[in-house]
């Protein structure tokens, strides 16, 4: 099938089945006019990469996990490499998370701070624009 066929029968555009070729991610022969055509394996595999795209796997990881995809949503087979590679991408996640949980705090802690300092020196906020400071 060509990737106008693909990109209907998938719900995925066209730029985006091209960029998953680019990555490695999904494979097209070249028929003799040079249209891209896909077999019927490609929607599987577009499914897989959706699913694992929506687990915030990058492109990268996603190349090295699919040879252990098994069906649409997909099932990964166990194997080392492959448990290795998502405990590594479930630490980053969670160092992410770590920081964005401190940047969370520290900007909490300066609205507190702020609506202290405010509430003691200046009137309540009403939501207008503040006046400019003079130069």
């Amino acid at each position: 099938m060509r990737i106008g066929e693909l990109s209907r029968r998938t719900g995925v555009n066209a730029h985006q089945l091209r960029y998953y070729e680019a990555q490695g991610l999904l494979d097209a022969d070249r028929s003799a006019n040079g249209y891209r055509e896909y077999g019927e394996d490609a929607m599987l595999r577009v499914k897989q990469i959706r699913h694992l795209l929506g687990a915030g796997l990058s492109s990268e990881d996603i190349a090295y996990l699919l040879p252990c995809a098994v069906g649409e949503l997909p099932e990964l087979l166990g194997c080392p490499e492959l448990l290795a590679a998502m405990r590594s991408r479930l630490q980053r996640l969670d160092e992410q998370m770590d920081r964005l949980a401190q940047s969370r705090d520290a900007l909490a802690d300066y609205i507190d701070a702020a609506e202290r300092t405010s509430s003691e020196s200046y009137p309540p906020f009403d939501g207008a624009e503040p006046e400019p400071v003079p130069a």
